[in-house]
């Protein structure tokens, strides 16, 4: 989880058993039990998987309760580890881009989260099939009429709290709030109705990187077992439901899985993240009409840009603008020029730490027109571009593509918004099984790209101790 979000949290005295050992299974019994676990999901009519923090830590976000957890060093009075990455730019695992795969397979029907990481939501698990139990840090929800807000920043509050920003639906504009869970708040109906009639429905709940003490989201996997369903339990550190588990497995979550899906001969699909930006173009004649005042703005749809560090901006040759170097938000620049003059606006986007390409060129046409209409929108097909840089992305393995996903023009003041969606990071996965002088299977992992650096429907959540 991110640092911020557990130094956000009140202080409690009692968080639970923390510190808890790591105990991992021998190879040949690991892959005996993967093996098991394979069949099991390959019989299941209705999967449900909950995960905690266990399946982040892979991503460069430390867990709370492991040897090196969050909670633990606290305890011992030790400095807290430090992210690798921003926790805005954290990747889904390979156990996330996993999940992705089995529910669109349709094998996999839901998961139930307790992280606030969003990194379920990143990877593609469809809104309606995920329950985020104790939030999302990087979610804004209305409170008035329900509109959901992922912003590509941790929003800066936890408690379900009202934020700086308002619903932006125009017949709402009710002021935002963050919807991560505090430990005197009560687990959202929205979230723990669904999770609770899935788990009903289970025929088998795997449980993933969780300790399972927090209640009561840790009792919702044995909803399972009245109708007949089972548990499985994969985590390094034993868990005060493994005598209801069917099959437990001692072993890192990205192994485990890893090996799963091989046995399933299903692929893992690899990590597109795009992130989207906006250039506002401004233009107006000066007061003796003699010339062109315009200004061009680079910042995000909602808010600032965290994944952009500066903006260099150049001319072509038939102009003698001086170049600039933008590196303070919001980006802006201020220039002026003759009626008739028509030139290319060139501009370098430079990428933050955490992402994986350096930076993106951006051209732009500058020629004063005056347009007969008052609003004008280009018809741009959104979700074929997406897709499309997401195609580019693996087929180059490279990050860096860029396309408009939405133009507007409005003739007085003249102004065109052209939005921008960028390619900023690739991840791909793949596993290998080895057989050693013993007989026993090695699996072989890679990930390439770049990886970064807990509540009741009427009470409150507890930890267990």
């Amino acid at each position: 989880m991110s640092l911020g979000y557990a130094e956000k949290l009140s202080f409690i005295e009692d968080v639970g058993q923390v510190g808890m050992a790591e105990f991992f299974d021998p190879s040949h019994v690991l892959q005996c039990k993967i093996e098991e676990l394979a069949k099991m999901i390959q019989k299941s009519k209705h999967l449900v998987v909950f995960t905690g923090a266990g399946i982040s830590t892979s991503c460069g976000i430390p867990d709370f309760r492991g040897p090196k957890g969050i909670w633990t060093l606290q305890r011992e009075g030790k400095d807290l580890p430090k992210a690798s990455l921003p926790f805005h730019r954290a990747m889904p695992s390979m156990t996330h881009m996993a999940l992705v795969e089995l529910e669109r397979a349709g094998i996999l029907k839901f998961v139930i989260s307790q992280n606030v990481d969003g990194l379920h939501l990143r990877s593609g698990i469809p809104r309606e099939k995920l329950s985020e139990l104790h939030g999302d840090s990087f979610m804004e929800m209305c409170p008035s009429c329900g509109a959901e807000y992922l912003r590509d920043f941790e929003v800066e509050t936890i408690g379900l709290k009202e934020t700086s920003r308002k619903c932006s639906n125009a017949k709402c504009g009710a002021k935002l709030k963050d919807t991560v869970l505090d430990w005197e708040d009560a687990l959202p109906p929205k979230e723990i109705d669904p999770a609770e009639k899935h788990c009903k429905m289970a025929d088998l709940v795997l449980c993933l990187g969780t300790s399972l003490q927090i209640t009561p989201a840790c009792n919702l996997p044995l909803k399972c077992l009245r109708g007949g369903g089972k548990i499985v339990i994969v985590n390094l550190q034993k868990t005060p439901k493994d005598k209801k588990a069917d099959v437990v497995i001692h072993g890192f979550v990205d192994k485990v899985v890893a090996g799963v899906m091989e046995t399933l001969n299903m692929q893992i699909p690899p990590y597109v993240r795009i992130d989207l930006f906006q250039i506002i173009l401004n233009q107006s004649l000066s007061r003796d009409e003699r010339y062109i005042n315009w200004t061009l703005r680079v910042h995000g749809l909602t808010s600032q840009l965290p994944f952009i560090e500066s903006v260099e901006v150049s001319f072509s040759d038939n102009h003698n603008f001086k170049d600039a170097v933008l590196d303070e938000q919001p980006f802006i620049i201020k220039r002026r020029t003759t009626e008739t003059e028509t030139f290319d606006i060139f501009l370098k986007i430079n990428y933050s730490e955490g992402c994986d390409c350096l930076s993106t060129k951006i051209t732009i046409p500058f020629k004063y027109e005056v347009s007969t209409e008052e609003h004008e929108e280009e018809t741009i097909d959104k979700e074929a571009v997406l897709q499309s840089l997401r195609e580019k992305a693996v087929e180059e393995s490279s990050c860096g593509q860029s396309g408009v996903v939405e133009r507007r023009f409005v003739s007085e003041p003249r102004s065109e918004t052209i939005v921008y969606a960028t390619v900023t990071n690739l991840r791909t996965f793949h596993c290998q099984q080895s057989v050693l002088a013993n007989g026993d299977l090695k699996w072989k992992m890679e990930g390439s790209g770049t990886t970064s650096r807990k509540r009741s429907r009427t009470g409150k959540r507890k930890p267990r101790a």
